[in-house]
């Protein structure tokens, strides 16, 4: 995971862009995540560009943007979640971008979809990671810029600039700013050891892995633990929930082991079928996400607290616009 230096919680102070650069920036989001679109919105000064998204007759989708863009730089909001009418969505707008005569064409996916399959891992299986990229490419995007890819090798699937943030920052202050006493970070699977030790660095804690075995690509069963929990809190940090087995396994075997009271943390909230019960079994007691996937907080409940990303990605498009460097933004 990148960035993994100390100060997340301090205050950046940014230069304001001069009037004729953003005069020259659109924002336009598709129907996937419009709330967080409007966030970022507010966070550059600038409004949505308008834009109109209908349906023929036979469930086709229709794109048209509403406004010039001509010699414009561009920014498309849009995760590819489910269904796959999102991505479709995205691809038009590009399309339709470029077609108007852009001057550059961001493709801005909060949530990368269908990077869990980023190889060929069994006989006759895609790579639809590799795939989704070529189609961003082929409809005309310039640019991408997404948040904590679930394979970051991903990252090389694209010929053109690839931008990729990380939630950390907001996350971590959030628990800087809410400390849990006693606190240990634990990963739910060994392949998120990486992201986990940054946040443990970040906030100054010792970290346990939760060792598991999948026995299908949705399920598994944790089996040991490594590193101290007895008589400790523990923080469960992924980038993604999508069932919310591995959670639930994982607080299960954290608490045969001793440790206390058992929270988690996610970029992507996933959620399927199944998760919230999932998740409730779980018994945690706090589940901090971010809004790249829009959810509901009223049937989420109580123990969910959703922190917005789009501050961050705001100021990541302002330093595109303006080419300044984006690497500060991962402290």
């Amino acid at each position: 995971m990148g960035g993994s230096g100390a100060g997340a919680g301090h205050r950046r102070e940014r230069r304001e862009a001069p009037k004729e650069m953003i005069d020259s920036l659109r924002v336009i989001a598709g129907n996937a995540n419009p709330g967080l679109a409007e966030r970022i919105a507010r966070k550059i000064g600038v409004p949505l560009g308008r834009i109109e998204l209908t349906r023929f007759a036979d469930g086709e989708i229709n794109v048209q943007i509403k406004e010039n863009i001509r010699g414009c730089d561009v920014f498309i909001v849009q995760p590819t979640l489910p269904p796959a009418d999102y991505l479709m969505e995205l691809l038009i707008m590009i399309d339709a971008a470029r077609r108007a005569s852009a001057d550059r064409v961001t493709a801005v996916i909060p949530y990368f979809g269908y990077a869990r399959q980023d190889r060929k891992d069994r006989p006759r299986a895609p790579i639809s990671a590799k795939l989704v990229a070529n189609l961003i490419t082929t409809a005309g995007a310039d640019r991408v810029l997404t948040m904590d890819l679930h394979s970051p090798q991903i990252q090389g699937f694209f010929d053109i600039p690839f931008d990729h943030l990380y939630a950390s920052p907001v996350l971590v202050r959030y628990y800087l700013q809410n400390p849990i006493p006693d606190l240990v970070v634990a990963c739910p699977d060994v392949g998120g050891v990486k992201m986990a030790r940054a946040y443990a660095t970040r906030m100054g804690t010792s970290l346990a892995v939760v060792n598991k075995r999948r026995t299908t690509a949705d399920v598994s069963e944790a089996m040991e633990i490594i590193g101290d929990v007895q008589g400790k809190n523990v923080l469960l940090v992924d980038d993604m929930i999508s069932t919310a087995g591995t959670l639930k396994n994982a607080a299960v075997a954290l608490r045969s082991r001793g440790a206390l009271k058992v929270s988690a943390c996610c970029t992507h909230a996933c959620f399927s079928a199944g998760t919230l019960e999932n998740l409730a079994a779980a018994d945690l007691e706090q589940i901090v996400i971010t809004d790249t996937i829009p959810q509901d907080p009223a049937r989420l409940g109580q123990r969910f607290k959703i922190l917005s990303v789009g501050e961050l990605f705001g100021e990541a498009i302002l330093r595109i616009h303006e080419e300044r460097s984006l690497s500060s933004l991962f402290d």
